[in-house]
């Protein structure tokens, strides 16, 4: 068995959380690998992350929910289980604390830890006849205007089929793992992630009407790019961590990836009981 490592750069805390987990896996004769970036603080076996990935059972991503979603993208269609240990705050993807990580690499290790396949989305940017870009996302792809710019018009069609025209800042589409993401943040709705579904949340609609829709996962969503005038582009990005400048007349089409994401999931407490803490329910 071999575990793949992988940090949060500059993290205070996490060359003592990766000592404990070289330290498990020695007594389990387990062999771990570290990311490159890992390797200068720890006397470990280190490959680059791509690499990491491929030749790994699991893929421990110490950090956040961002360190995860750079693992799940540096993964890319390989379907290899990833554990988030949390450094900080309980996250909603990192859903296992630093404390719990040892029983929960006991329980991988014994085959009694669930993994959820997570869907995700297949991106194409096309300019012209030319496709100029391509992503694989695990939370979300974002269209929004730059930061100086005017509003967005964000024509957009499902199916072939004319959904709306997004007239604001912008439009989230996510899978449910990243309802509880950006969409959130703009009023989307709250999806359980083992649902199968796109989220099409605007950012700041011009027109109150244009409320945020769920589209079953099969669909395939198309936005077409207008500039209004004297804005000079818009920006598209995957998971909060790549991305491009669109201009105008651009396309952009999000499919459901037939490669899901295998997440491993917190048996010490259920999706509810994380939604409690994330978002303070039942208090007054």
């Amino acid at each position: 068995m071999r575990i793949g490592v992988c940090l949060k750069p500059e993290q205070p805390d996490a060359k003592e959380v990766v000592g404990r987990l070289i330290g498990w896996a020695q007594q389990h004769d387990v062999e771990v690998v570290v990311d490159a970036e890992t390797a200068a603080d720890v006397e470990a076996p280190s490959a680059e992350r791509e690499d990491l990935c491929a030749g790994a059972d699991l893929v421990v991503a110490i950090g956040g929910d961002g360190t995860l979603l750079s693992v799940a993208r540096s993964c890319g269609t390989r379907s290899v289980p990833i554990l988030g240990v949390n450094l900080g705050t309980l996250g909603f993807l990192t859903e296992i604390k630093r404390d719990e990580m040892e029983s929960a690499l006991d329980r991988f290790r014994e085959g009694t830890i669930e993994i959820e396949s997570r869907m995700r989305l297949d991106i194409e940017v096309h300019r012209e006849e030319e496709t100029v870009g391509r992503y694989l996302a695990l939370n979300d792809v974002v269209i929004t205007r730059t930061a100086l710019s005017r509003m967005v018009d964000l024509q957009t069609f499902a199916d072939g089929l004319e959904v709306t025209t997004y007239h604001g800042d912008g439009l989230i589409i996510s899978t449910p793992t990243g309802s509880t993401a950006y969409s959130l943040s703009a009023a989307g709705p709250i999806v359980l992630p083992l649902l199968e579904a796109f989220l099409l949340t605007p950012i700041c609609p011009h027109a109150l009407n244009q409320r945020p829709i769920v589209l079953p996962h099969q669909t395939e969503v198309e936005v077409r790019v207008s500039l209004m005038p004297g804005a000079e582009a818009a920006t598209l990005t995957v998971d909060g961590q790549e991305g491009l400048e669109l201009g105008a007349r651009d396309r952009v089409v999000v499919r459901r990836s037939p490669h899901d994401a295998q997440i491993v999931t917190s048996p010490f407490r259920n999706r509810f009981e994380i939604l409690h803490t994330k978002l303070n329910w039942g208090e007054r």
